[in-house]
């Protein structure tokens, strides 16, 4: 493909939103908990403008360093009905993808996990959005689908994390056919972590959220960074990676020497989160 001239411009960083002008992400921190809630009713269709408030959204957040987790949920009845019909067009699509690029790559490199909760169905982008969660929980009333085929498209971001995820042939099956999965069916896939009653999904998200928030910000981060940074190497570079981690970076903690003192004296850690 011929290059766009404007296609610089068009990928140009966009300068950071302030989370009281969003639109269509509801933003707040609640201590060690930022949570950010897709709020276009009525099915959440994604576009350019959601899109970059996510990511600006995120990025903030990275900055804040007593905030251990980032919760991603939807306001009603569906997560995401996936991208808005218009932001399909030639004249939108570099836009629209550098957005929806910068948001997943937010989510990856957020130096908290990320933990998405579904409680209705994800289609298209809604479903490429809990693909990059770090852990995601579930109710029966997700349901999850990758469409794009039946429309002449393929789902750039799906496919390259689902293979990751859940293997490539089954990563195949999803995109090749379009066809929706059960929230059952993505638990058993590897695509959610936990699938809840709907009743219970409050409980089940507190829950983890505490043990969690339990933990020490600073090692929640590189965890997080281990397990990624290790996506797509060999073996011998993943653990490579995992190592240098482990012993360039996390022993010169406060957090690393507070968890050992603790165990040795027999109580709680107090951590700094550095």
């Amino acid at each position: 493909m011929a290059e766009d001239p404007q296609s610089e411009e068009l990928f140009a960083t966009v300068a950071r939103r302030s989370p009281d002008k969003f639109q269509f992400v509801r933003h707040r921190v609640d201590g060690p908990v930022a949570r950010l809630t897709l709020h276009r009713p009525e099915h959440n269709l994604l576009n350019e403008i959601m899109l970059r408030e996510l990511a600006d959204g995120i990025a903030m957040v990275t900055e804040m360093p007593l905030v251990k987790l980032i919760v991603l949920d939807a306001a009603g009845k569906t997560f995401s009905g996936g991208i808005e019909l218009g932001e399909y067009t030639a004249e939108r699509a570099f836009s629209m993808l550098d957005a929806f690029h910068s948001t997943c790559i937010a989510m990856v490199e957020a130096v908290q996990p990320v933990l998405v909760i579904v409680n209705g169905p994800a289609i298209g982008g809604g479903a490429e959005l809990v693909a990059y969660g770090d852990l995601v929980i579930a109710t029966p009333q997700a349901r999850f689908a990758l469409p794009e085929i039946t429309i002449g498209m393929f789902p750039p971001l799906a496919s390259t994390m689902l293979p990751h995820i859940i293997g490539t042939k089954r990563a195949l099956e999803l995109i090749l056919t379009g066809e929706a999965i059960s929230a059952e069916r993505a638990r058993e896939l590897g695509l959610v972590n936990r699938l809840v009653p709907e009743a219970q999904l409050q409980d089940a998200v507190n829950h983890l959220i505490s043990k969690i928030a339990a933990q020490s910000g600073a090692v929640l981060g590189m965890a997080k960074r281990a397990v990624l940074g290790g996506m797509g190497l060999s073996l011998r570079d993943a653990l490579r990676n995992s190592m240098d981690i482990y012993l360039n970076q996390l022993y010169r903690l406060e957090d690393s020497r507070e968890g050992l003192r603790a165990l040795l004296e027999k109580r709680q850690p107090q951590w700094k989160n550095r």
